[in-house]
């Protein structure tokens, strides 16, 4: 039998199917994406408009190598396997290879695409049994979607660099910007409304309770003043008689399985995690964690939008649920509601094994990979057991026509608050046995003054969440949404909530004043079911892109001859170099001040802090030509705090927390640093020590 290859696009997923399949198999990655569309052509487009839309692609830089080791790789097998991620952009990445390493040639006899949804001995070997061909229209729906971003990127992001100095522009991204913009000028036009409520507490058998005003004679009542408040006060007596006790039993069900944009969520809420860090960390749980020497896949493929399980899995669960918690536990068969837009391609984010719990593997974790794979595998396990069984009581009492309402649960049953309590509490707040007719006493009553708030900013959970209610954007793009918003400077945060800054409310004002018709929510949402009935054979995809050119370049035409160009601001400072007016611009970091005569004259004016810089006098180890300064962080965890830096910024970035010493490790020769309580060696892989006597 000969030698088969086997390929994927992460390393650390190779590693892990190599064990599985044994000597006969060789796996190799492609690192992700070998290719992309060339940024050549008319526009820079790497697309022939003219020929239906025919993409030109290139490859990425730094693939020779792994080009030129598959192509080797490939003359000494007798079959390759494909085995890429099972979405459309997998679907791209394989057949990218298909193209670039020759596989077509009539002498390659015995090529597959092989998907699945988890990194598990079972799936995988099951997956090679069961190859298929490339799925071309996932390949076409793929390649709209590239070429929709890179015509809407390229023609927006030129123009607005050109008028108003902003960095990009992005189908989805500027509908987010949109979203968080729309929302801040609705905090800016609210106007806060005073109103008041009247608060009592009651008690019986020495058990107290709240109570709260909400109607008089049935009909509930608004109170708008102190005057009103305290003309309703005078008009109470003392006796407070219970009108009506409604107790009833309600069943509170477990919530659905996650996928990718409700595991981001609750991760967000409860974790606080980023959504970058939370798909960052899953892709480590997917790919495989090293157990006894053996990499295992923790759990299934983290982008999602499916609440679907595997018959397999739920049975597995079933038997778990019963063994460990009781029959009563298991006694659950729910139906989860599928997303109107969901693709639902493969199973919701779930644990490989429920055998393996968290705490069984905490050991091989890092804390953070602890935490997500505990929320991934006890949300699993909750969503499959009983719901939670409670005894609800709302309790009327009234005194001279007024009405208080006190409510209270007790909770009869757990179900799969058992198992997801530390997520999702359910307090019980008893209320004394109440009669109706009876009298209650009255230990205080007081009328609050309040105000009506405005609608909150978005956090990344909320907004993500949004986004996907609405239909914009899809599981693979929200973390990256996220991070080019920020990265554009277009938003900051602040208490964990998106802000825009003036630049994004520019951008999207001007996006809106003349793009409106396709940076909206129903258009977008189109745009991504145009792409899903391309994925599913229903459209041809050069066909619907030249419904969207020619409905877009004629915008771009009239925004070019029509937008205003924001000048630039003048302050009445000249550059020391070539006399030119200094200007106030904008880089990654935050507002600077340079030369206007950019990019002849490259000035860029020191602020106080930078001149003022401590040195240290220690030569920088990475570059040899600057020297360690003493600095103050503006942003991230150290912020307020010293660090010391190469004085050769930005050409080295040497950094080091703390304070550098004149003296090189007796080990490896790298720096050393004192942190306060001995000295140490800054290469993380050495692990020189010494106490500071």
């Amino acid at each position: 039998m000969g030698k088969k290859l086997v390929i994927v696009e992460s390393p650390a997923k190779a590693h892990t199917i190599e064990k599985y399949l044994g000597k006969d198999y060789m796996v190799l990655s492609s690192v992700g994406h070998i290719r992309d569309l060339a940024k050549s052509g008319p526009g820079g487009l790497g697309v022939d408009i003219e020929n239906q839309f025919k993409p030109k692609y290139t490859m990425i830089p730094g693939k020779k190598k792994v080009i030129t080791q598959l192509k080797k790789a490939v003359k000494d097998v007798d079959e390759v396997y494909l085995a890429t991620d099972p979405d459309r952009e997998g679907e791209a990445i394989s057949w990218h290879l298909f193209d670039v390493l020759n596989l077509g040639k009539e002498d390659q006899k015995n090529v597959y695409r092989v998907v699945f949804n988890e990194i598990t001995k079972n799936a995988i070997v099951k997956a090679i049994e069961h190859p298929r061909q490339i799925n071309y229209d996932l390949v076409r729906s793929q390649e709209s979607r590239r070429i929709l971003d890179r015509i809407i990127g390229f023609k927006l992001s030129k123009l607005l660099q050109a008028k108003i100095k902003s960095k990009s522009a992005g189908r989805v991204q500027s509908v987010a910007l949109k979203l968080i913009v729309d929302r801040e000028r609705e905090i800016q036009n609210f106007k806060s409304i005073e109103y008041f409520t009247i608060d009592a507490l009651f008690e019986k058998d020495k058990i107290q309770f709240d109570g709260n005003l909400y109607a008089k004679d049935h009909k509930k009542i608004k109170i708008n003043s102190q005057e009103e408040a305290d003309e309703i006060l005078k008009a109470l007596n003392k006796d407070y008689q219970v009108l009506s006790v409604l107790k009833k039993k309600k069943a509170k069900k477990p919530k659905s399985p996650f996928i990718t944009s409700t595991l981001q969520q609750e991760a967000s809420n409860k974790l606080y995690f980023s959504a970058k860090k939370t798909m960052m960390l899953a892709q480590k749980l997917y790919e495989g964690i090293d157990i006894n020497g053996n990499p295992v896949g923790l759990i299934t493929y983290m982008r999602s939008d499916s609440v679907r399980y595997s018959e397999e899995f739920i049975k597995d669960v079933k038997t778990y649920i019963t063994n460990n918690y009781g029959k009563e536990y298991a006694n659950y068969n729910p139906k989860f509601k599928k997303n109107k837009n969901a693709q639902d391609a493969h199973e919701a984010i779930r644990p490989t094994d429920i055998n393996r719990t968290p705490s069984s593997i905490k050991k091989y974790l890092t804390p953070d990979l602890f935490k997500l794979y505990k929320l991934i595998y006890l949300r699993s396990l909750a969503s499959l057991m009983a719901p939670a069984q409670l005894n609800q009581t709302s309790v009327v009492i009234h005194n001279n026509h007024y009405q208080f309402k006190s409510n209270g649960q007790e909770l009869l049953f757990d179900g799969y608050l058992k198992v997801y309590s530390e997520y999702e509490n359910t307090k019980n707040n008893l209320l004394p046995n109440l009669e109706k007719d009876e009298v209650v006493g009255l230990v205080e009553i007081n009328a609050n003054q309040h105000f009506t708030q405005p609608p909150s900013r978005y956090t990344e959970a909320k907004l993500i969440k949004e986004m996907e209610e609405l239909g914009i954007g899809r599981p693979s793009t929200y973390a990256q949404t996220m991070d080019t918003l920020r990265a554009r400077h277009y938003v900051i945060i602040e208490e964990k909530k998106f802000k825009p800054t003036e630049q994004g409310v520019i951008t999207s004002d001007k996006l809106q004043e003349f793009f409106n018709k396709i940076i909206n929510v129903t258009y977008t949402k189109e745009m991504e079911e145009n792409l899903d009935s391309i994925a599913q054979g229903d459209k041809i995809w050069h066909e619907e892109l030249k419904t969207f050119y020619d409905f877009f370049i004629p915008m771009v035409d009239y925004a070019k001859e029509n937008m205003e160009k924001i000048p630039p601001k003048y302050i009445d400072e000249y550059c020391p170099n070539c006399g030119k007016q200094l200007v106030v611009r904008r880089g990654r970091y935050g507002e600077f001040i340079g030369c206007s005569g950019y990019p002849d004259c490259k000035y860029i004016k020191k602020d106080k802090e930078e001149r003022n810089l401590i040195s240290l006098d220690i030569e920088c180890p990475k570059c040899h030509k600057g020297h360690f300064v003493e600095r103050i962080a503006k942003k991230g965890k150290l912020k307020g705090k010293k660090f010391y830096a190469c004085s050769n910024y930005p050409k080295c970035k040497n950094i080091v927390v703390n304070k550098p010493i004149d003296e090189t490790c007796p080990k490896c020769g790298n720096i050393l640093t004192n942190n306060g309580s001995s000295i140490i060696c800054e290469n993380k892989k050495c692990d020189y020590k010494k106490d500071i006597e």
